[in-house]
């Protein structure tokens, strides 16, 4: 298959160069001096997994590229300003667009701009960074997509999410196809807004927020908010998915941070309105009160765009 990566960084780099050493073609959408690296040298992983480089075809113009059979979108929610433009001319009319982003919002944001039927949405579970530009570094063995139809007649297992879940699955990419992404894409984001919300508010790492009985509680409590918005939008989230974040939580190393807290502490901008403020702007449509949420976004939306000036 033919996949072209938007956002070629940790994530997007990272499987893109698994699917290109499983023989598929891929091309990388990049800027900067990640790109100039790619061009220069190839892309190099280093990874508990085996360590691998590549020589790659990397730009900065989609246009060159034209329409290929799967585009892979990673990049942060927040440069979506520029990234979703880059999706028309590598969409054709067979063309499949996979968007791994964090949050909800992001399987309407790129139907807005290339229509509903091209759509897959998907929740990635891995621990990449970019350890310098060229160098992608994994921490752990997880490699987990799950991904699947969100717009139509749902659920249903169809026949270019199984071909897609193949390809994954034999570049050693762990793929999950299921009849309907929104339970994923939910469930994951029910846990992920008020974890990042928490730990980016407090500085500080899971262990820190876990251990403390009042931390705790007001996480969980946030955990429902989100739930109950999840309902309301008619998502059908399992009945022990509470159950399932205590365990986890109680499973997760201490030094854990939230991707939101460590852009937070390395002056970057921040995921807050895919994330807290999309859990608000939700509720608030719903008519359905977000209270701890509200106030956790309040609190982190002055950095959404780096730290406040002045």
């Amino acid at each position: 298959m033919r996949f072209a990566i938007v956002g070629s960084g940790a994530v997007g780099g990272y499987y893109g160069a698994k699917l290109q050493r499983a023989g598929h073609r891929v091309t990388f959408l990049a800027r900067g001096a990640h790109l100039a690296a790619m061009r220069q040298a190839g892309l190099r992983v280093e990874s508990p997994l085996g360590d691998f480089e590549i020589a790659v075809d990397a730009t900065d113009d989609p246009a060159a590229v034209g329409p290929v059979d799967v585009v892979i979108l990673t990049v942060k929610t927040y440069d979506n300003g520029t990234a979703l433009p880059a999706l028309p001319p590598l969409v054709g009319e067979a063309s499949v667009v996979l968007t791994l982003q964090n949050g909800v919002d992001s399987v309407d944001e790129v139907a807005a701009v290339v229509g509903k039927p091209a759509v897959v949405g998907g929740a990635t579970y891995v621990a990449t960074a970019l350890a310098r530009p060229g160098l992608i570094v994994q921490t752990g063995t997880h490699r987990r997509v799950v991904f699947g139809e969100v717009f139509g007649d749902l659920p249903r297992l169809s026949e270019r999410v199984q071909l897609i879940a193949e390809a994954l699955g034999g570049a050693d990419i762990q793929a999950e196809p299921v009849p309907d992404a929104r339970v994923p894409l939910w469930e994951k984001f029910i846990y992920l807004a008020p974890f990042a919300a928490l730990t980016g508010a407090a500085r500080l790492p899971a262990g820190h927020v876990w251990s403390d009985p009042h931390a705790r509680e007001t996480f969980l409590a946030a955990v429902q908010e989100v739930a109950l918005v999840a309902r309301g939008e008619g998502v059908p989230i399992a009945s022990d998915l509470l159950d399932r974040i205590v365990a986890y939580m109680e499973a997760l190393p201490r030094a854990t941070r939230s991707s939101l807290l460590i852009d937070l502490s390395q002056g970057k901008r921040i995921e807050v309105e895919a994330l807290q403020g999309s859990v608000v702007r939700r509720g608030r449509a719903l008519g359905l009160p977000t209270p701890i949420m509200s106030a956790l976004y309040a609190v982190l939306k002055p950095y959404a765009a780096g730290p406040p000036v002045g």
